[in-house]
């Protein structure tokens, strides 16, 4: 089940939208927009996660808030670009991730780290599934598959337990595939 879940997670329709070319800006808007609020709140989320961290985690931590808090200078330079207002309301995948942030705040810090892995580790493998120098969305797709975030990704891997942790796995990928189908609704 869980295999199947990261496929549909990370091979969703709106990445291969993204990836042809062929997602409307509409959609693609809506998406990033309310991929804004989400970085938001997951820097919230982060910050309190790295409060709470045993001193093997801290640095791994401490550098995701620092480019959460970049990425969101980024979103404010492309919602600029776009001519997108990122000052709207979440959509109900946002506050469905919000809701899981709060509820992975009350896990024991392995849990919580175990979740944030795999919620990183999909984005990263769902825009790279997404990336093609030909789409039109290829300085996305570029901005969200560095090497430096991939780096960032395997340093929460030398912290997550995922054996210990498949059914807050799958739940952290249904939320990911209910946030791409916001996308396209």
């Amino acid at each position: 089940m869980l295999d199947a879940l990261w496929t549909e997670a990370t091979c969703h329709p709106f990445l291969d939208a993204v990836r042809d070319g062929t997602v409307s800006d509409t959609a693609f808007d809506r998406w990033l927009v309310q991929d804004a609020l989400f970085v938001a709140d997951l820097l919230c989320f982060q910050a309190r996660l790295l409060a709470r961290a045993p001193r093997t985690g801290q640095s791994a931590l401490a550098g995701g808030c620092v480019a959460l808090v970049d990425e969101l200078d980024w979103f404010d330079v492309q919602a600029r670009e776009r001519g997108i207002d990122l000052d709207q309301s979440a959509l109900p995948a946002t506050l469905a991730y919000r809701e899981l942030f709060s509820r992975m705040d009350a896990m024991p810090y392995d849990a919580a780290v175990t979740a944030l892995w795999a919620l990183e580790r999909v984005y990263l493998l769902a825009w790279t599934h997404a990336s093609a120098p030909s789409s039109p969305f290829s300085e996305f797709t570029d901005h969200w598959t560095t090497p430096g975030f991939a780096d960032y990704v395997a340093a929460l891997e030398t912290l997550a337990i995922p054996g210990e942790h498949e059914d807050l796995i799958a739940d952290v990928l249904r939320h990911e595939i209910a946030f791409w189908d916001m996308a396209l609704a």
